[in-house]
């Protein structure tokens, strides 16, 4: 922006390098807060989502497994008793 006040001319480019430093300080600041919270994460006994959900699977499919063994059992005791 050109003007033919020379004070306005450096007030506005002073006002420009303001706005980028500020935006480069968020940049920083928000890559300094990633990071400090994936070693935070990082160093929690924490479980990812794909480990939850291999296990929750294991679980389920034990709990399938352990109900028709149960049956079987079952079946085998009314025929011996019966």
């Amino acid at each position: 922006m050109q003007t033919q006040n020379p004070i306005l001319d450096q007030l506005a480019k002073a006002m420009t390098e303001a706005a980028g430093a500020a935006d480069g300080v968020r940049k920083e600041a928000e890559t300094m807060m990633k990071s400090q919270l994936q070693r935070l994460l990082a160093d929690s006994d924490l479980v990812q989502r794909e480990e939850f959900e291999a296990v929750q699977e294991m679980a389920a499919k034990a709990r399938t497994e352990n109900d028709q063994l149960k049956a079987r059992i079952e079946a085998l005791e009314a025929k011996l008793s019966g």
